[in-house]
């Protein structure tokens, strides 16, 4: 099955550090453009960090800036996505998109951030 699958959300405390990874299954990452998304509750999906194919061009919101880091992990056909210095702000269910311009796009379930204050 071609799909994409997060994991590493959870519960944190502000301040506090988590690691979320987009998996790949039945296609392979390298030609397409990834970006981490989020939800919050009440308030429409939004882009937080994207990272091109295969030259790794990263782009961030300024929000995130500084705290969060994409990259990828070719041989696990994987993207993580690193974030720092968490804020209760922050709290929201993150999607990963994988984008092949113009050809196919896929969307993961989402896994839920939560940071407390």
């Amino acid at each position: 099955e071609v799909q994409v699958v997060e994991s590493g959300g959870g519960l944190v405390q502000a301040g506090g550090s988590l690691r979320l990874s987009c998996a790949a299954s039945g296609f392979s990452l390298d030609d397409y453009a990834i970006g981490w998304f989020r939800q919050a509750p009440g308030k429409a999906r939004e882009g937080v960090v994207c990272i091109s194919s295969r030259i790794g061009y990263t782009y961030y919101v300024d929000s995130v800036n500084g705290r969060f880091t994409i990259s990828r992990d070719n041989a696990k056909n994987t993207v993580c996505l690193q974030m720092h210095s968490l804020q209760p702000e922050v709290t929201a269910v993150y999607y990963c998109n994988a984008r092949l311009p113009c050809t196919s796009e896929l969307w993961g379930q989402g896994t839920r951030v939560t940071v407390s204050s």
